[in-house]
């Protein structure tokens, strides 16, 4: 009788063990544990690309390098994960273009407002000679990025009590944009006050009025639920905005080589995959939206890049990005300014 009891309470035991953890666990430990942090929801893109890159990259390596996914900012806001990749308490970092370029300017050179018609010029620019050059400046300031730019998309503007169909909707509007110079410039130069916010704070932000509406991609107003406190979208495309995965250096180096290969390899396929994903899911994302009490509206673009023009826009940040830069994106997207 012990006999059995002492069977049945082992295979009790075990049945009460995780699962996930039996399955994810290598089968030697670690040689290098590595995070990567991200301040999107668990279910947008960027997340299930990252944590399906980290798990070829676990099998690739034979378990050596093992790296664990921390979504939703629960390692900090981006200005905090920003510090901690460089200071390397974190060794990898998703992060969006318009917020790198608080660090490394010439970053925010793709968040031009309306420079990008579509994504056949996105991925021309970023996959050739401009996005060689943001790469080299990245890395001139001590980061590395770990393969291609992947895809926030196009950013839209959504409002709370009245729609924007026209510039002269956003003269005195309050919206919040990302601690992003170049984002900041734009809603200036249409009459709007932008209000940087972290965008762990945005939610409340619109919830409690303090801002009257925002501007981000459809993935990150689904995936963060931003339709229950905003009331319309205007389908603006103002600005296309990038991720780059961003590595700390020095444990970049610290991996053995063909370790840093797969890693390179595995993120390069993850945000193809990513950018895929991303584009298809905004297609989807409006009729979705729609049932949930987002009303959409359609704008004139040409309307809003004219007033940008007049204001000098174009002209004031082609000075401040210089003329390499500018001529960069220029060869893609034409004469801007």
């Amino acid at each position: 009788m012990t006999r059995r009891i002492t069977r049945r309470l082992a295979l009790q035991t075990a049945a009460a063990l995780p699962l996930a953890g039996i399955l994810s666990r290598p089968a030697r430990a670690a040689q290098f544990t590595y995070k990567l942090a991200t301040g999107q929801a668990p279910s947008h893109p960027v997340n299930v690309q990252a944590k399906a890159a980290a798990a070829r990259v676990l099998e690739a390596t034979g378990g050596r390098l093992q790296i664990d996914v921390f979504p939703a900012a629960q390692l900090g806001t981006d200005a905090q994960l920003l510090s901690q990749v460089r200071l390397g308490g974190v060794q990898f970092i998703n992060l969006a273009s318009s917020v790198l370029a608080t660090y490394v300017p010439d970053a925010g050179i793709v968040n031009v407002g309306f420079a990008f018609k579509d994504y056949a010029q996105v991925w021309a620019a970023m996959d050739g000679k401009l996005g060689d050059f943001i790469s080299g400046k990245i890395a001139a300031a001590g980061l590395m990025t770990v393969g291609k730019s992947w895809n926030n998309g196009f950013r839209q503007i959504t409002s709370s009590d009245q729609p924007v169909k026209t510039p002269e909707d956003l003269s005195g509007f309050k919206i919040r944009v990302p601690t992003a110079p170049l984002l900041t410039s734009l809603f200036k130069a249409l009459g709007a006050y932008p209000t940087p916010i972290d965008f762990s704070e945005v939610y409340t932000a619109l919830q409690t009025h303090l801002v009257q509406g925002q501007e981000n991609p459809l993935a990150i107003i689904n995936s963060a639920k931003l339709y229950e406190v905003q009331k319309y979208c205007s389908l603006t495309s103002h600005v296309w905005d990038g991720y780059w995965i961003l590595a700390n250096p020095a444990a970049m180096q610290a991996l053995p080589d063909d370790i840093r290969a797969s890693v390179l390899q595995e993120f390069n396929k993850a945000g193809l995959a990513e950018r895929i994903d991303t584009q298809a899911l905004a297609s989807s994302l409006q009729q979705d939206l729609s049932k949930r009490g987002l009303s959409f509206i359609d704008v004139d673009k040409d309307q809003f890049r004219a007033k940008l023009a007049s204001a000098g826009f174009y002209a004031g940040w082609k000075q401040k990005f210089g003329d390499q830069a500018w001529s960069l994106l220029e060869q893609t997207v034409g004469q801007l300014a």
